[in-house]
């Protein structure tokens, strides 16, 4: 069960808005670049900065303890952390170390990924709920040595309404990501008040309007070619015409794209429908400095939202 100190420490420790680190699955990580580029967003602003994790090229626990010692107050989530990377005892004793030696400063979200992680792993995926229920149930089992007792959230990474209901039983709350301010109103509903609420928003920042529309409108067409996505889409009342011709009302409520202004507007919208926080997602493969640049653009606009 989730705990409602845990609940509201984290709430004024994230903040409305943060953002999250450019990724590459291409790449490997240079985290001498990512070290330089924390401390320039935390110089900007930003309050909370997130980091992902698939399986192998980098652990997010260790990603995160590098930058929380190149940073003096910026919190740190992960947007996951992999369950098929390590065991749950493992990841709730790293997590517990974080905690304790950067209290305030540390959000574990944690997810069941995807099949093809399984299978990397030489496992099978099966069921995501009950992969899912039996990773947080061994999470606090018995462990030589214990883990250090350091309180610390636990979001769930969770689209549909049965990983959001799992997530509000045994977790402090959940991670949802690509949905519009209408699907934020519904997760809070299925969490209810006393369960953080994390919401990841995809974006698309520039300066052009047209273009970068346009690029957001690639990028939910791309997700609509996923048969999953388009079932989520049109449950949220988009019509197939809509889905199929992949309308301006369509690209406009499910990415944030454009200037500050723009940018700050659909974040407050989420706010608005009940996330306590709203991590901006830049898109996978961009360029990382070009990435951090934009983020700097932004930040002036966001920074008002606190």
């Amino acid at each position: 069960m989730g705990s409602s100190t845990v609940v509201d420490a984290a709430r004024r420790a994230l903040g409305p808005v943060g953002i999250a680190l450019p990724a590459s699955l291409a790449d490997p990580i240079d985290i001498d670049g990512q070290r330089e580029a924390v401390v320039r967003l935390e110089r900007a602003g930003y309050r909370a900065v997130w980091t992902n994790e698939v399986v192998g090229g980098k652990d997010a626990l260790v990603q995160l303890a590098v930058l929380l010692a190149a940073t003096r107050r910026t919190v740190f989530g992960t947007g996951i952390a992999n369950i098929w990377a390590r065991e749950p005892e493992t990841l709730h004793g790293a997590a517990s170390v974080l905690a304790q030696a950067y209290p305030g400063r540390f959000v574990l979200g944690v997810g069941v990924g995807y099949a093809q992680q399984a299978a990397a792993t030489g496992r099978e995926f099966g069921s995501p709920l009950s992969r899912m229920r039996d990773y947080l149930d061994r999470m606090h089992g018995p462990t030589m040595p214990p883990a250090p007792d350091a309180p610390y959230a636990r979001i769930v990474a969770a689209n549909g309404p049965k990983m959001l209901a799992l997530a509000g039983e045994l977790a402090d709350g959940a991670l949802p990501a690509g949905g519009p301010p209408a699907f934020t109103a519904r997760a809070r509903q299925v969490l209810g008040p006393d369960r953080l609420l994390v919401i990841g928003l995809s974006m698309v920042p520039g300066a052009d309007p047209v273009r970068a529309r346009q690029i957001a409108r690639e990028r939910v067409a791309a997700g609509l070619a996923q048969a999953w996505f388009a079932a989520a889409v049109a449950r949220l009342g988009f019509t197939g015409q809509e889905i199929a011709e992949v309308s301006d009302r369509l690209v406009d409520t499910m990415i944030a794209h454009g200037d500050p202004a723009a940018i700050a507007a659909k974040v407050v919208e989420h706010l608005a429908a009940g996330a306590d926080h709203v991590a901006l997602l830049p898109p996978i493969g961009t360029d990382f400095a070009t990435s951090v640049d934009q983020a700097e653009w932004l930040a002036p606009a966001l920074r008002d939202l606190h």
